[in-house]
């Protein structure tokens, strides 16, 4: 798949891959939105995408492929050389730049080669390594070993890590079900890392959960006191 949003430039990939019989283009796109939406629908060995785009950029995109059942492998094709190091936090197989020389796609297409014969069908679906925001600093991105927990209030969600707190635009339900064996449901509206957790108290006023570099404990509702019980006490003698 080419997502670009010059033609001109989707037209220059197009010849370029002419030379590659193993690849066929079965769809190509004008920005990151319009990607993931086709993407959830279809599949993608491979994804030839541009960064700055409007709307919804590359690595935006990139960032949603990751959540698919099957995220494709992403080459980043860009004529900026700062989004380096944010593209391989979103597990980019490479990084060219534009204009784009055949010798330097066809390696990273060799590379995307090389990573699509290590996965296999019944492989399961890796979790993302780092969480995306848009701030007003442009896109975080916040590692998942740095997260305390996450806190719904009505319909925004926010993430508390270790360089403070940031909204992100997720629910609570997907980030338990790709995240479900790293972190723990505590409240209908709290999910909690595990690695992070200290202790479980009762008092007067309830049960609470203690985080690691939290000053105050976090609630544990009635409805799910006994599966974090039960999940401590496997956790600890793991």
């Amino acid at each position: 798949m080419i997502v670009d949003d010059e033609p001109l430039a989707r037209e220059r990939l197009k010849r370029l891959l002419q030379e590659h019989a193993d690849f066929r283009i079965v769809a190509e796109a004008g920005d990151g939105q319009a990607a993931v939406d086709w993407l959830k629908q279809f599949e993608a060995d491979v994804v030839l995408l541009d960064i700055q785009m409007p709307g919804m950029d590359g690595l935006d995109a990139a960032e949603h492929f990751l959540s698919l059942e099957r995220p494709p492998v992403v080459i980043f094709c860009t004529a900026y050389d700062d989004h380096a190091l944010p593209a391989f936090r979103v597990n980019a197989a490479d990084y060219l730049l534009k204009p784009i020389r055949k010798e330097e796609l066809s390696r990273a297409l060799g590379r995307a080669q090389e990573r699509l014969q290590r996965q296999s069908p019944s492989e399961p679906v890796s979790t993302r390594t780092h969480i995306s925001a848009r701030t007003h600093h442009g896109l975080e991105l916040i590692a998942v070993e740095d997260i305390r927990y996450f806190t719904a209030d009505q319909k925004y969600v926010s993430v508390v890590h270790s360089g403070g707190t940031t909204l992100i635009d997720e629910s609570l339900k997907q980030l338990e079900e790709e995240f479900g064996d790293q972190f723990l449901r505590t409240h209908r509206s709290t999910l909690v890392a595990a690695h992070a957790i200290e202790r479980l108290e009762t008092d007067d006023e309830g049960t609470f959960i203690h985080l690691r570099n939290c000053s105050e404990g976090l609630p544990v509702s009635r409805r799910h006191l006994a599966g974090v019980r039960r999940y401590l006490k496997n956790y600890s003698s793991a």
